[in-house]
């Protein structure tokens, strides 16, 4: 599926302004950052790029705390490109709200799925639980695609829109665009990582179906086969471990998440009082 998904590769701007600098440094330094991982998604390599926008948006604070920074745009309240900016910043909170949701869905997926194999013998519910989380994850996967689309054409509309002559404005609204544009770059590998994280469930559907032949809630009878049980036993532990990793990378992903989700309420509020003045 990752492969279906092209990030958009983002250029940074060929004329800089010492306002705009640290945020233009910080811009550089994670895209070379990303550069130089692999191409396969990873929950860590997703990790680090949520820090670096965590990053990232302390230098957009910095920023909009200017006192230059905060007149300029004061001055220009009515441009479309501030109308831009603001529409981005709620679409970002929505797009990562609706992630939050879906990591907090898998989360309580997982916890039922780690219950039901803590109980395990004799109890249906791994079955239910397993089925759940199928269920589940195809959802999720078509619900990924929408906001995918979503936060392509936002992409697209943001990089279609004119600038201002004025140079100090221009600088200060490229790099902002820059910026939403790069958060917009995460959230679609955040989102194709998670939606293939969680169709990846063959070892639970096998399990599922060694169930459904009665193999685990008939343990204890002699008819059956010794070495059909230890493959269940076996597929079970994996699915144990399988649950807990997964368990430990959503946490990371949800508290990285939250970071930025702060940052972009923090950056929407400046805006806001900044063409309030």
């Amino acid at each position: 599926m990752a492969a279906k998904y092209q990030l958009r590769s983002i250029s940074l701007p060929t004329r800089s302004h010492p306002t705009t600098a640290r945020v233009e440094e910080e811009l550089s330094r994670l895209q070379s950052w990303e550069s130089t991982t692999s191409s396969a998604l990873t929950s860590d390599s997703i990790c680090r790029s949520l820090c670096g926008l965590e990053e990232l948006y302390d230098c957009v604070d910095d920023l909009l705390q200017m006192a230059s920074t905060q007149q300029l745009l004061s001055q220009h309240q009515q441009e479309k490109c501030m109308d831009e900016l603001l529409d981005g910043s709620v679409k970002l909170l929505d797009i990562c709200g609706i992630t939050r949701d879906f990591m907090l869905q898998v989360k309580e997926h997982v916890f039922s799925l780690q219950s039901a194999l803590r109980r395990r013998k004799g109890d249906s519910s791994i079955e239910t639980s397993i089925a759940n989380y199928t269920s589940f994850s195809k959802k999720m996967k078509k619900d990924a695609k929408k906001l995918i689309s979503q936060l392509k054409q936002a992409d697209n509309m943001i990089a279609s829109q004119p600038l201002e002559q004025d140079q100090h404005l221009v600088a200060v609204i490229r790099v902002l665009r820059q910026v939403c544009a790069k958060n917009m770059s995460i959230f679609q590998s955040l989102l194709v990582f998670l939606a293939v994280s969680v169709s990846k469930s063959n070892k639970w559907s096998l399990v599922s179906k060694l169930m459904h032949k009665g193999v685990v809630a008939c343990e204890s009878q002699a008819d059956i086969n010794g070495h059909e049980l230890d493959g269940v036993d076996s597929a079970l532990s994996s699915l144990c471990k399988s649950a807990e990793v997964e368990k430990i990378r959503i946490a990371s992903l949800e508290s990285g998440l939250e970071r930025v989700f702060r940052r972009l309420i923090k950056t929407r509020a400046s805006l806001l009082n900044i063409i309030s003045q």
